[in-house]
């Protein structure tokens, strides 16, 4: 059993313990703490981000499309409550890992652009804070959110009709969007075996699926790389991440195939820079993009 699924299934037990314990004390524990090695601070925290590049074939429309894939890694602190990115550090933020992640592609004569984030904590084992998902195209646009405050809310906008303008919840499970982040910061806690999985995002806006868990099945294997696998039997959809042994554990590329058609979407990393990217937005800086080999 994996520790990310040992966790999940003993935090109400080891909480219970504890409250008995320590009636007396005014501190409340809600999630075990991560202890984070010096070689994750030293690596995470010297004021870049990773910015990493893809080449990508893109399945939609039952052909395959080439295009831009690019995945960004960075902390920063978050407010919980708020759900948003702090500008100041005081007592109630918390440090996430944040995966940005985009994809440009054409289809015929009109172009497609995704961007999803992901937001996790660093030091607490979790299902994942907050998670938003855009995709746009000339026909028009969707937009998907949900948070974590205490169990999952989710809003969804979208131009089709039957999906616009939902909210609601759903039981906390495994969020796919969060896995990225795992592999980043301990593999060790990657869900493994069977277990109830809520798919990527822009997956389900993208082949119109329903927003909830669905059965999933999950395992790691190694050779020169880790490989970890996740299959949706219902979704006849399988993801495939493939990354480095070691730390930082790279994600070098990952594979997406729907079993029905034998379709798949492939990514493969051209590089990776650490770059302050924000602060890069000045016409000079654009030849930071031939660096990454961007079209």
């Amino acid at each position: 059993m994996s520790k990310y699924l040992y966790f999940s299934l003993f935090t109400p037990l080891i909480l219970s313990l504890f409250s008995c314990q320590n009636q007396k004390e005014t501190a409340v524990i809600t999630e075990p703490i991560r202890s984070l090695s010096q070689e994750f601070r030293t690596y995470w925290y010297q004021g870049s981000a990773e910015i990493n590049s893809f080449d990508l074939i893109q399945e939609r429309y039952g052909e395959s499309h080439q295009g831009d894939a690019v995945l960004i890694f960075v902390t920063e602190d978050f407010l919980k409550d708020e759900q948003v990115k702090a500008n100041l550090r005081t007592p109630e933020v918390i440090p996430v890992l944040k995966l940005n992640s985009t994809k440009s592609f054409q289809t015929g004569i009109y172009p497609y652009n995704i961007m999803e984030s992901a937001f996790y904590p660093v030091k607490e084992f979790s299902r994942g804070i907050k998670v938003t998902s855009s995709v746009q195209e000339w026909c028009g646009q969707t937009y998907a959110q949900l948070n974590n405050k205490n169990g999952f809310t989710i809003e969804v906008h979208s131009y089709f009709e039957g999906e616009a303008d939902q909210n609601f919840t759903l039981d906390e499970n495994v969020l796919e969007n969060s896995l990225w982040a795992i592999i980043r910061i301990n593999p060790e806690e990657l869900p493994l075996g069977r277990f109830q999985c809520i798919p990527d995002f822009s997956y389900m806006q993208m082949y119109h699926k329903p927003f909830k868990a669905y059965e999933a099945r999950a395992e790691l294997t190694q050779d020169s790389l880790s490989h970890y696998q996740i299959s949706y039997p219902d979704l006849e959809r399988i993801l495939t991440i493939d990354f480095e042994k070691e730390h930082p554990y790279d994600i070098v590329s990952w594979q997406e195939t729907h079993t029905e058609t034998g379709l798949k979407t492939i990514a493969k990393r051209k590089t990776k820079l650490q770059l302050p990217y924000w602060q890069l937005n000045k016409v000079k800086d654009s030849v930071y993009r031939d660096s990454l080999k961007l079209k």
